[in-house]
């Protein structure tokens, strides 16, 4: 498969709307009507069902993961190609075709790529610093940027390989788009174990 085909098939599998499909067959909602608008796994929580909505994250996780690990695996690509595949995955869900290229914010499938790339510790350090980040910046776009540019500090001393640098920068370029409004405001840092 040569490296178009991987790039198309990695942004494909980002694109699936799973919030979406499973909001209106199961649920019969439009899962955009909720929170922020946009499709993704704590609008389906907020639309009525924690376990949806904890699946459907868990499957946007996995279209980020699944196709970076198969590129990794199967593709035998070059480092670009393979953070091509990356942050495709992350654009396909961000940008969906099935949805007239909008799409949700990409923090889920962020995780997924990112396991797919360096394996699990890096899917934890992301989690526990946006958990962090949630509790201490009262912003959310800033809690995931802050965490993201974390997960950079935590790549960097676990020295990991070659494409991660161009992956990071794409990742974040997404992110901070998808979060834009968010991050047009003054965040604060409150210290609720401290109150």
């Amino acid at each position: 498969m040569n490296v178009i085909l991987w790039l198309l098939t990695a942004y494909l599998c980002g694109s699936l709307p799973f919030s979406v499909w499973l909001g209106g067959l199961l649920l019969g909602k439009e899962i955009r009507h909720f929170g922020d608008g946009n499709p993704g796994g704590t609008n389906v929580i907020r639309a009525g069902s924690r376990a949806l909505g904890v699946t459907v994250i868990v499957l946007d996780g996995l279209k980020g993961y699944l196709p970076v690990l198969a590129a990794q695996r199967l593709g035998d690509l070059p480092d670009s190609a393979l953070a091509g595949a990356a942050v495709a995955a992350v654009a396909g869900h961000a940008f969906s075709i099935f949805l007239r290229f909008r799409g949700g914010k990409a923090v889920a499938v962020t995780f997924g790529i990112w396991a797919g790339l360096t394996g699990w510790s890096s899917l934890f350090v992301l989690g526990a610093l946006l958990l962090l980040a949630y509790f201490t910046i009262s912003i959310d776009g800033w809690a995931v940027i802050g965490a993201f540019c974390g997960l950079l500090v935590f790549l960097a001393v676990s020295g990991s390989p070659g494409a991660i640098l161009p992956v990071w920068i794409g990742n974040g370029l997404i992110l901070a788009w998808k979060h834009r409004l968010d991050l047009a405001q003054r965040p604060e840092i409150r210290l609720p174990f401290l109150q």
